[in-house]
């Protein structure tokens, strides 16, 4: 089995990895009949010359290669027929701009494993990048606030190495009794609350945060069942909701009442209710003023959330009454942070991590004859045509 780490080619340049040197070192110790190359780029965090230290190989051309290893979507151009590979392709929510994409790794007779569809038997999500996106997405959600109140300035995140170095430049800002409201327990919500708790915010529950006033800065983490009711007035449990999406209303009001920075990191479900609304926003007693869009759906259940930010321009304003951008100085508009792709702003963490996720629940299916069923799963594409638990992209395909 001959591994390639391809050189990432999509802009704005993306300099994380899936495996580190130290990864693949790991990787050739533990199966030594693998064969493992690394396209040479100028890009990526981890120098040629760091993986060449370790005895891996570095070349232009690994082209003999069976399977592919990358982090975002492959120009198609580039794309080897009769191959195997790995990236997050962003096309299994029939996503317009890359039907392309999915068109020719079919006509290329590619097989496509996307890193989203890398799941365990129940389903759930084992490879990504959430915690880190949850980590610089909290990052920024203070950075925002210092800028719009001109209380501190923080640098970039891309400018510091690591999460550690995120905390200490946090900790050193003083902040004022602020209350932040945080959504979701995933990976991207637990990521942020590593930044929260390492700061030292102290953490309340809803109940004192809806009611109680405090004279330093505090934080809650709520669940679903926090921020929605059902239609009907019952209280049933999580699993209702999930189940049952239509039959509940956002009830977030509560929150944006008493909250000043927000930050999203929940995963919103289809059919869920909007949580943030227009209405919400545009109310006289709304005390939000900086949100954090970690999860990033535009035009989704944050109506402030019009756009994708970047890296290179994060904050813009949003004014409720008009729904429209503004700038963020603007002395009625909401700042908001959206930007798309936060782990890359500490690429060295997030391929860290990655690479050791990567090891864990994906290479050993290549040795073991995929006896979890991990690979299976997670195949989108096949001898040319989609697999059966992706047949539903077929009409994406067809272009209807």
């Amino acid at each position: 089995m001959k591994f390639g780490i391809i050189k990432e080619r999509k802009n704005p340049p993306d300099r994380r990895v899936v495996f580190t040197p130290e990864e693949l070192v790991r990787l050739q110790t533990e199966h030594p009949e693998a064969i493992i190359k690394v396209e040479s780029s100028d890009i990526r965090f981890f120098t040629d010359e760091e993986y060449a230290s370790k005895g891996i190989t570095v070349a232009e051309d690994i082209s003999d290669c069976d399977v592919f290893f990358g982090v975002k979507e492959i120009p198609v151009d580039y794309l080897i027929p009769n191959k195997k590979y790995f990236f997050f392709s962003h096309t299994i929510k029939k996503q317009t701009h890359n039907r392309k994409l999915l068109q020719a790794i079919l006509e290329k007779n590619i097989e496509l494993y996307d890193h989203e569809t890398i799941v365990d038997a129940n389903n759930k999500r084992l490879i990504g990048f959430g915690r880190y996106a949850g980590i610089v997405g909290a990052y920024n959600g203070f950075r925002g606030f210092g800028i719009k109140y001109d209380l501190f300035t923080l640098p970039k995140a891309e400018t510091l190495k690591s999460k550690d170095d995120l905390i200490v430049r946090l900790k050193r800002q003083l902040l004022p009794p602020i209350k932040i409201v945080l959504t979701g327990h995933g990976k991207v919500g637990m990521g942020a609350k590593e930044i929260l708790d390492g700061m030292k915010v102290k953490q309340v529950s809803v109940d004192d945060f809806l009611n109680k006033k405090y004279s330093e800065a505090v934080y809650t983490q709520i669940d679903v069942l926090d921020y929605n009711k059902r239609l009907d007035g019952k209280q049933l449990d999580n699993t209702d909701f999930y189940k049952n999406p239509q039959d509940y209303t956002s009830n977030f009001e509560r929150f944006s009442k008493v909250a000043d920075i927000f930050m999203a990191g929940h995963f919103h479900g289809n059919n869920a209710p909007d949580i943030l609304t227009r209405d919400m926003l545009n109310a006289p007693d709304c005390k939000i003023k900086v949100v954090a869009d970690i999860s990033c759906d535009v035009d989704g259940p944050i109506a402030c959330t019009i756009k994708a930010s970047t890296i290179a321009d994060p904050f813009f304003g949003y004014l409720p009454f008009e729904n429209k951008e503004v700038h963020h100085t603007h002395p009625g508009s909401i700042m908001v942070m959206s930007v798309d792709n936060l782990p890359c702003e500490l690429p060295k963490d997030a391929s860290e991590g990655f690479g050791e996720m990567f090891m864990e629940h994906v290479i050993p299916a290549f040795f073991n004859n995929d006896k979890d069923g991990i690979l299976q799963r997670a195949k989108i594409t096949e001898n040319g045509k989609l697999t059966p638990r992706f047949a539903y992209l077929q009409d994406y395909v067809d272009g209807k």
